[in-house]
């Protein structure tokens, strides 16, 4: 089985920055989309980014599309999610996920390991 641990969260004021990490550990498939996902209380788990194996292929929901970066170094097995101007509506639950192939997916379905997540609290 693989592990993922999301770093990185916290409390910042709108229009700042953070960094989000996810360290993937483990027994580790080799050539796996990457994607991170957000929730917040009350809402369904959405879709924030993914990236493919060789980060050929990027995806971004239009909410963060310009804001956010996704991006990997395979050789650290870790994926990043750079946010800045940061808006209080970015506020949730930021969670890592591997996904079952090697092109990335806005899917939730599409990823079979999960880490438990880190929170994000943007104030105004």
């Amino acid at each position: 089985q693989a592990q993922l641990e999301e770093s990185g969260g916290g409390l910042v004021q709108a229009g700042g920055s953070l960094r989000l990490s996810c360290v993937v550990s483990g027994r580790i498939s080799s050539s796996r989309a990457m994607g991170w996902f957000r929730q917040a209380p009350g809402t369904e788990r959405e879709f924030v980014a993914a990236i493919s194996w060789r980060s050929s292929t990027i995806y971004y929901a239009d909410s963060v599309k310009g804001r956010f970066t996704i991006s990997r170094d395979n050789a650290k097995n870790t994926v990043y999610l750079q946010m800045n101007s940061l808006k209080r509506e970015d506020t949730a639950l930021y969670n890592c996920a591997r996904g079952n192939g090697y092109l990335p997916s806005r899917a939730v379905d599409e990823y079979d390991y999960w880490g438990q997540g880190t929170q994000v609290t943007v104030s105004s």
